[in-house]
């Protein structure tokens, strides 16, 4: 399971597409997935009540911690790719 934010470019994402990522830092390896069901969430609160913590590899963690960790992630990203 992955869990992406909705911005434009996940928007063209598919039922049926294959994702391929690459191993970071080393991007030695890639691994191929194919899309095999999407949701959509208007919030991340509203996605952490359907899904399992544990699903996405965070068993034990409170809402508040998975909901503030979720911005922290993206906040980071969007720094790292010149966005405001």
């Amino acid at each position: 399971m992955e869990v992406r934010l909705n911005d434009e470019k996940t928007r063209k994402i598919k039922v049926g597409d294959t994702i391929e990522f690459i191993k970071v830092p080393e991007q030695d390896e890639t691994l191929k997935f194919q899309v095999m069901e999407l949701r959509k969430y208007d919030t991340f609160k509203e996605m952490y009540e359907d899904i399992p913590f544990e699903d996405v590899d965070y068993k034990g963690w409170s809402m508040e911690e998975m909901i503030n960790g979720t911005y922290e992630i993206y906040l980071l990203n969007k720094k790292e790719n010149g966005e405001h």
